[in-house]
């Protein structure tokens, strides 16, 4: 009896935990996580009216669900390029390497806190592994240290480049002026305008380390993953900055794995029981058990032999199914294709195996009927046959035939070898004497003697009929 859960739905249940927790910690509290949770709330009201037979309400939820997955990628396009950006595991390898010079923190750390005593408002955001470009727009290029006498400069009163963003990306400012995406957070609170806005929504939809210097309240605060922190001083700031641009000069703090599994404990047991559910709702209801009829082919014969006999040519496979959500079997293709690479002179017996057919991901193979299929081989050769031309019928009138003449009198054949010794000619196809009045060639194809046997000349032969009159 088969075991009720198999070690391949154990590894189903954690990868996609894993997959699906990533994607909770990063877009938690913000627009897509909501349209998700939404999208969670539909798909479980289409199922509870499917099965309570609430056939209207089913059919347009399913009907909207396909509209709103095309609406989903439009709208959140850059979000999902952000996902697959941060799943990649190449990113580190083909990303942006350290290449600029090394800040100044201290300096820079110094210039934002003068600028909050002064309630003179700022924002800078630190690039750091993912790029900021599809964030940044009407931003005016420059490229220059970031010097405490330029920072003071831009974020002034009243100056051009004042109101928006400073970038700042491997050691130099590169935009200034810059509009941020602003954070669709509800529960950020009311006193954060638009620069705490824009700082925390650029941090939701990217790694960048962003300052913000509150122009009313003369704070600072780094915005980071989605969440903003108060800095009390300028050495805090510097520290952190220090650790987030350049985490190869810290000592990595290595947390300990019982910390690593239980830290945010509730997300992650939801998100497990989520995937659990999931998973019982595609597997309870199995799609059931098939017989279906497969064809049996081969491959990789060897070139020194040739394939005799082979018995049966289909065998009855039955399949299950483990999910209704998959085609059923009968609607598919499936052929059983054997590797001959092995073979040997003589009978071989091949099993017919699960891997020598190509099934859909939830369908395995229970049993096979035959289990086995007997392949014959033989050794190849070949052998010159004399070639003789095949007539029927009479030469009209009072022509008598002289003599037949075919070139080439002899051509290559190749087959098994026990069936080339039966052999010492072979003919060409039938040619009737009556349709000629005088001496003629004609081109006539050869037939072999055998559907074993092969001729190694795709050319017709030439038969040159000599007649002469009585």
């Amino acid at each position: 009896m088969a075991p009720l859960i198999r070690w391949q739905d154990i590894a189903d249940i954690v990868i996609m935990s894993f997959l699906a927790y990533q994607l909770y910690s990063w877009f938690k509290h913000t627009r897509a996580m909501q349209v998700l949770i939404g999208m969670a709330f539909l798909v479980g009201v289409y199922f509870v009216t499917k099965n309570l037979g609430l056939f209207m309400t089913s059919w347009i939820l399913q009907e909207l669900g396909t509209v709103l997955f095309v609406l989903i990628i439009v709208i959140f396009q850059a979000e999902i390029r952000q996902a697959l950006y941060r799943f990649s595991l190449l990113r580190n390898l083909f990303g942006r390497q350290e290449g600029g010079g090394e800040i100044d923190l201290a300096d820079f750390s110094r210039t934002i806190f003068g600028l909050a005593r002064e309630r003179t408002g700022a924002i800078v955001a630190f690039q750091r592994q993912e790029a900021l470009d599809d964030y940044l727009l009407h931003g005016v290029r420059l490229d220059s240290l970031p010097s405490s006498q330029l920072l003071g400069s831009i974020f002034l009163n009243g100056t051009p480049l004042h109101d928006g963003a400073v970038v700042i990306k491997e050691g130099r400012i590169t935009e200034a002026s810059c509009h941020l995406p602003l954070s669709g957070k509800a529960e950020l609170p009311r006193h954060f305008g638009t620069r705490h806005r824009a700082g925390i929504g650029l941090s939701e939809r990217s790694d960048a380390a962003v300052v913000i210097v509150s122009e009313e309240r003369g704070e600072v605060g780094l915005a980071l993953g989605g969440e903003i922190e108060r800095i009390g001083t300028a050495e805090e700031l510097a520290e952190r900055l220090r650790g987030l641009l350049y985490p190869q000069r810290q000592e990595k703090v290595r947390l300990p794995l019982r910390q690593l599994l239980f830290r945010n404990l509730v997300p992650k047991i939801v998100t497990v029981l989520a995937v659990v559910a999931s998973w019982l709702v595609i597997t309870t209801k199995q799609g059931g058990i098939f017989t279906v009829t497969v064809p049996i082919k081969f491959h990789n014969l060897p070139a020194n032999v040739v394939l005799v006999k082979s018995a049966p040519e289909e065998v009855e496979v039955q399949l299950k199914v483990f999910s209704s959500l998959i085609p059923s079997p009968k609607q598919l293709d499936i052929v059983a294709d054997l590797d001959l690479s092995n073979v040997r002179e003589g009978v071989n017996n091949l099993a017919i195996r699960e891997g020598d057919m190509k099934l859909p991901l939830g369908v395995v193979v229970t049993t096979v009927n035959p289990p086995m299929a007997r392949v014959t081989v033989a050794r190849k050769v070949r052998k010159p046959l004399r070639v003789k031309a095949k007539t029927v019928g009479e030469l009209p009138g009072r022509l008598r035939l002289q003599k037949i003449r075919v070139e080439p009198g002899e051509v290559l054949v190749e087959g098994p070898e026990y069936l080339m010794t039966q052999f010492d000619t072979i003919r060409t196809e039938e040619i009737n004497l009556g349709q000629f009045r005088e001496s003629a060639v004609v081109d006539a194809k050869l037939v072999p003697p055998s559907p074993q046997l092969r001729v190694l000349r795709e050319e017709p032969v030439r038969v040159r009929i000599v007649a002469s009159g009585r």
